[in-house]
């Protein structure tokens, strides 16, 4: 990795001395452990999962008992491991997704499992988009009937993150209190439970375990509910909330290391006699990508510390930072791609990569148009 990457966003207000020491040693762990061989991409996440869990940094994925999310230290934990390696950010990620119900609304019974993905002995994932309703949770079709001192899960989910290879799965199903919303919940659901299938295994363009799911008639306890019934909207927009923001960090950690990656290929590689870095062109692009960087990190750090200074819904900042981060992140790593020539779409090379990672950033978790309608609305509600 370049030498040259700048750090002087760690002196801005956002943060405390304890998050500026975190960083500092997480960056020293990822360059001495990333990036892993991701020929076997189920192999490297679990071995992520536990290469993290016995550092100690997933600590920080989930919160135990009296404890909070720091939202801070989840964004500058995304951001550093995205730069090093997007499959170590993944692995980090879903860790802290998948448990984000549990971190918020689980029992003292769920936090169990909680204590397992923390420690990287549990792989966890957040099962609640399906086949015919992405970003309109409302309409989630999938059922939860109550049978005596169970209930029984029917449905299909899909692009679940860490599918296939999970441990345990927070599902959001319709139980009916309500129409639209007012009717789902949430269930912490374990993968060895009869009736769980994997209907297929997605490949995208950067390599992720995703798959689709099938539950036929699976049975959970009682006591696999989530919080209250009928709260399964609350519960996902509460972790999303939480999460949303530590997006944005990750597309921050890509857009860096591309700057990175490009800022040394323009000092080294001479054309016409001189470095690329003399051209005034070339430094029109580089000063277009070091701002959308910085006002990316902007965004992110201030959804992270409004969240972390108490607010109970941080939705329009979380809102504005995933989508200006994850959009100036395609446009930075574009910019080093054409700036690389033609090693920038040749595997192998960084910015290859980067531009393959950074594609479904602008989709998960709320798409680029549905974070413009969540911004308009606050707007207009102002």
């Amino acid at each position: 990795m370049s030498d040259v990457a700048d750090r002087s966003f760690l002196t801005w207000p956002f943060f405390e001395d304890r998050h500026r020491a975190l960083a500092a040693a997480l960056d020293d762990w990822c360059a001495a452990n990333l990036p892993v061989d991701h020929a076997d991409v189920d192999g490297a996440c679990r071995s992520l999962v536990r290469m993290l869990g016995e550092a100690g940094w997933l600590v920080h994925s989930g919160a135990g008992a009296g404890e909070r999310l720091d939202v801070r230290t989840l964004c500058l934990i995304r951001e550093t491991l995205a730069r090093h390696d997007g499959l170590a950010d993944f692995a980090f990620a879903m860790q802290g997704l998948g448990m984000g119900a549990v971190s918020l609304f689980g029992s003292a019974g769920q936090r169990a499992w909680l204590d397992r993905t923390r420690a990287g002995r549990a792989i966890s994932a957040f099962a609640l988009t399906e086949p015919g309703s992405g970003s309109d949770v409302a309409r989630t079709a999938t059922t939860a009937l109550r049978d005596g001192d169970a209930w029984v899960l029917d449905g299909e989910k899909t692009y679940i993150s860490n599918g296939g290879i999970a441990d345990v799965y927070v599902v959001f199903a319709r139980t009916g209190e309500g129409p639209g919303a007012r009717g789902l919940s949430a269930f912490l659901m374990p993968a060895d439970r009869p009736g769980l299938s994997v209907v297929e295994r997605i490949e995208v363009v950067a390599p992720h375990p995703l798959a689709h799911l099938r539950m036929e008639g699976v049975r959970l306890p009682a006591d696999a509910l989530i919080g209250q019934a009928g709260a399964g909207f609350k519960v996902a927009m509460a972790v999303l909330d939480v999460f949303r923001s530590t997006v944005g960090a990750a597309a921050l950690g890509f857009a860096r290391r591309a700057l990175d990656e490009a800022l040394a290929r323009v000092k080294a590689r001479h054309l016409f006699g001189a470095p690329l870095a003399d051209l005034q062109m070339v430094q029109g692009h580089i000063a277009d990508m070091a701002v959308d960087v910085d006002a990316a990190a902007l965004l992110v750090y201030r959804a992270a510390w409004t969240k972390d200074m108490g607010a109970a819904r941080v939705t329009r900042e979380a809102a504005m930072a995933k989508l200006h981060a994850t959009e100036a992140a395609q446009r930075v790593i574009d910019a080093a791609v054409q700036l690389h020539g033609g090693d920038g779409v040749r595997k192998g090379f960084v910015v290859e990569s980067l531009y393959r990672e950074i594609r479904a950033l602008r989709i998960y978790e709320g798409a680029t148009d549905v974070q413009k309608v969540v911004i308009a609305r606050a707007a207009l509600e102002a």
